[in-house]
C-alpha cells in the first residue's frame, strides 16, 4: 500500500491510501498501530512528508562506489550521525540555503526506512519485521560545516531547516520484500547526478536496523536514512552545489519521485 499524509481543503491533516495524484482513501486510526482504510475518497489539498519522525538516524559512507569517489576506506561498522527532526521538509517545498552556508549545499538521494514498532537488540534476520515502510529522502548537506566547521560539524551541516525532504509517499514493507534491490536516481534540473541501486550498500537494511538497535530502542516513527550512492556534487570536477532556482528530484524504484525546488534564506 502507498500511504500519503496530507492536508485537505480545510487544513485538516489525514493519512490516506494513495489513489492518484489528487486523491486518497482516508485511513482511520494510527498507521503505527490499529488502522483501516475506509471507502471515503477525499481530495489531497497539500501533500506532506509521509511521517513526522521521532528521530532521524543517518548512515554515512554506505555505498561502495560513493566511498570510492570520495577516497574513503570501507568502514568496519556503519557510520552514524543524526539530523534534527525540524530539518523535515515536505514534497514540493523549497530547500532553503541558509545564510551561514552559502555556495556549499549538496543533495544526496537516499532510501529512508520507517520503523513501525519499538525494537531493541534485534537480530539481523528479524530486523525487517519491524519496518513499517520505505520512502525517498534527500540528505541535504552543507559541506563546509560537515567537513570543516571547527571540528567536522556533521550534525550542524546536515540539520539546517529544510535539509531533510521526505516523500512523496510511504510504501508499506509488504510491497518491498527486499529493499536492497531498488534502483535509485537523483537529478538536478533534469541532469542525472546519481544512478545506482541499493544493492551497492556496504551494510544492507536489515544489518543497519540490527546495528542501530544494539542497546538502543528504535521507536515507532524513527526514520533511518541509509546512505547515498556515487555522484554527489562535492565529489565532481568541478564541484556542483545547489543554488537558488534549482530543482532536485530523487526517484526510487517502487516508491516514486521526491521533488523540491531550491531557494535562499532571505
Amino acid at each position: 500500500m502507498k500511504i500519503v499524509r496530507f492536508e485537505d481543503s480545510a487544513g485538516a491533516v489525514h493519512y490516506g491510501e494513495w489513489v492518484d495524484e489528487g486523491s486518497a482513501r482516508l485511513i482511520e486510526g494510527t498507521i503505527f498501530g490499529t488502522h483501516r482504510v475506509t471507502d471515503e475518497v477525499v481530495a489531497i489539498g497539500t501533500l506532506l512528508a509521509p511521517v513526522e519522525p521521532r528521530n532521524i538516524l543517518c548512515v554515512g559512507l554506505n555505498y561502495r562506489q560513493h566511498a570510492a569517489e570520495t577516497g574513503a576506506s570501507i568502514p568496519e561498522n556503519p557510520v552514524l550521525f543524526i539530523k534534527a527532526v525540524n530539518a523535515l521538509t515536505h514534497p514540493g517545498d523549497p530547500i532553503v540555503i541558509p545564510k551561514v552556508a552559502p555556495g556549499q549545499v549538496d543533495c544526496e538521494g537516499e532510501l529512508a526506512v520507517v520503523i513501525g514498532r519499538s525494537v531493541k537488540n534485534v537480530e539481523r534476520q528479524h530486523a525487517l519485521d519491524y519496518v513499517l515502510g520505505y520512502t525517498c529522502a534527500n540528505d541535504v548537506s552543507a559541506r563546509r560545516w560537515q567537513k570543516e566547521g571547527g571540528g567536522k560539524q556533521w550534525c550542524r551541516g546536515k540539520s539546517f531547516d529544510t535539509f531533510c525532504p521526505l516523500g512523496p509517499c510511504l510504501v508499506t514493507a509488504d510491497e518491498i520484500p527486499d529493499p536492497n534491490t531498488l534502483k535509485i536516481r537523483t537529478t538536478l534540473n533534469d541532469e542525472l547526478l546519481q544512478d545506482s541501486t541499493t544493492a551497492d550498500m556496504i551494510f544492507d537494511v536489515p544489518l543497519l536496523i540490527s546495528f542501530l538497535s544494539e542497546g538502543t530502542t528504535l521507536l515507532p516513527g524513527t526514520v533511518i536514512l541509509t546512505g547515498t550512492p556515487q555522484g554527489v556534487g562535492f565529489a565532481r570536477n568541478p564541484p556542483v552545489f545547489l543554488k537558488k532556482g534549482d530543482r532536485v528530484a530523487i526517484e526510487i524504484e517502487g516508491i516514486g519521485t521526491l521533488v523540491n525546488p531550491v531557494s535562499e534564506e532571505a
